[in-house]
């Protein structure tokens, strides 16, 4: 399975809980911690949890290996490195502080619309 595919069944589990401003930043050549970031939002605790668990569950169930999960019982900032991607599933109140896109601004930002429109 290639980091584009982890990326998309990731984002589709994010989008099914209605996560907001999804971004995913390719980070080939610029970091050697993934191939692919992919930040977004929830808007309460609950919300935020609600993400990271079923990006959690629909990666198990597709054979990704789940290495790490950092941040659940805070929900402020719920990291989860899945290898060649890593979910940042931010609160709303967190994520203009941490502003990782600005951070990491000269990634290139990928195009989710068609995955998620299927």
């Amino acid at each position: 399975m290639t980091g584009r595919d982890i990326l998309t069944i990731v984002a589709k589990a994010a989008d099914s809980k209605r996560a907001e401003d999804l971004v995913a930043l390719n980070m080939d050549g610029i970091s050697l911690i993934a191939d692919y970031f992919l930040i977004c939002h929830g808007n309460s605790d609950k919300q935020v949890q609600a993400i990271a668990r079923d990006m959690k569950e629909q990666a198990e169930e597709n054979g990704i290996h789940v290495r790490r999960l950092e941040g659940f019982d805070e929900a402020r900032w719920i990291l989860i490195d899945l290898g060649d991607v890593v979910a940042h599933v931010f609160h709303k109140d967190e994520r203009s502080y941490y502003n990782l896109e600005r951070l990491w601004g000269d990634a290139p930002i990928e195009d989710l619309v068609s995955e998620l429109e299927q």
